[in-house]
């Protein structure tokens, strides 16, 4: 069967999955700044199509669209449709408009809602043929994505970001990117209470990095530059957290910082926890189906789904790919189920 390359155009990475025979072949994921100009996005596009090669079939989802470097969210859907069609190379490239399915170029402009940020629904929909009832959790480097799978379906409430977010299905935690203080206004240090400097002083990267879920030079999780351009260290980590608290590193101990970093995650992830009790409260769902989980953080929902007592499924195991590639397609779930669907 001809190769089939799965595109999940963002805002901060561009991935492709290339599947052939339905088997994934090669995973690519690259940094991109399109909120510094269009170029930006053009650029990484060209070297991810030199990375994984080309092909006769493309499917094509994006989140890109949401950029600052559109004045609206339906502009930026045709401009990432179009820089698309011109960057991805010669062959069928269709686009993904959520539960509308496939379409082509010419119909992007008259369905820019169904095709803006419909990459959740994607993943989704693979498990939903995997697993006839589950949550399926994508905790990728930005966000969070919680979709429930019934009766071998999708059954979201939501389409759009702003209705999911309404329903709990969507929330700006991600494992890697986004700032500490939004999930915090104050934290305890050295005994008391300390609001937060509300300043771009550090990511969640450096949180997970003084906890350990985040290697020192990981870079598939954390492709983002640091705050300060300096490395990503334990240490640097932890002078750019102290910076939080309006302190340096030194006037504490690497302890006390720990405690500190174990308190800005666990604020996350109970932002992560609301929204999956908003879910479990609808009668339809079943508060005792297995978590699946995909994206760079899936760690954290395989630790939400064992305080839930609750059975958890990888999306690593629920497709076909060597091991070494498998984990690398379940940091890409939306590209990676394009290329399978």
């Amino acid at each position: 069967m001809a190769a089939v390359i799965g595109w999940d155009i963002g805002g901060a990475h561009v991935k492709a999955a290339r599947a052939e025979g339905g088997r994934l072949t090669a995973i690519v994921q690259l940094a991109c700044a399109p909120h510094e100009g269009v170029v930006s996005l053009e650029q990484t596009l060209r070297a991810a199509r030199a990375a994984i090669g080309e092909a006769k079939r493309h499917r094509v989802t994006m989140t890109a669209e949401l950029s600052d470097a559109f004045e609206t969210r339906a502009r930026g859907v045709i401009a990432v449709a179009a820089i698309a069609a011109g960057e991805i190379g010669v062959g069928e490239i269709l686009y993904y408009a959520g539960a509308r399915g496939f379409i082509s170029r010419d119909d992007v402009g008259a369905n820019v809602h169904a095709v803006a940020s419909a990459n959740w629904r994607a993943a989704a929909e693979l498990v939903s043929r995997r697993c006839s009832e589950a949550l399926f959790i994508d905790i990728g480097s930005t966000t969070t994505d919680l979709t429930p799978i019934f009766a071998g379906r999708v059954a979201a409430l939501g389409a759009s970001d702003a209705e999911r977010l309404g329903c709990g299905e969507l929330a700006y935690a991600g494992f890697s990117r986004g700032a500490p203080q939004a999930y915090a206004t104050r934290a305890p240090v050295a005994g008391r209470w300390t609001p937060l400097v509300n300043e771009a002083f550090a990511s969640m990267a450096d949180v997970r990095r003084v906890l350990g879920d985040l290697a020192e030079g990981e870079t598939d999780a954390d492709l983002s530059p640091t705050a300060d351009g300096r490395p990503k260290t334990i240490a640097s980590s932890r002078a750019r957290l102290a910076r939080l608290a309006g302190r340096d590193a030194a006037e504490l101990s690497d302890l006390q910082w720990r405690a500190f970093a174990e308190f800005l995650a666990r604020a996350q992830l109970r932002v992560i926890e609301n929204q999956l009790a908003l879910i479990k409260s609808r009668e339809a769902i079943a508060c005792d189906a297995p978590i699946a989980a995909a994206g760079v953080g899936r760690k954290l929902a395989a630790r939400i789904a064992q305080a839930q007592g609750r059975a958890f499924i990888d999306f690593a195991d629920l497709i076909a790919a060597p091991p070494a590639l498998a984990a690398k397609a379940a940091n890409c779930a939306p590209a990676t189920a394009l290329a399978l669907l």
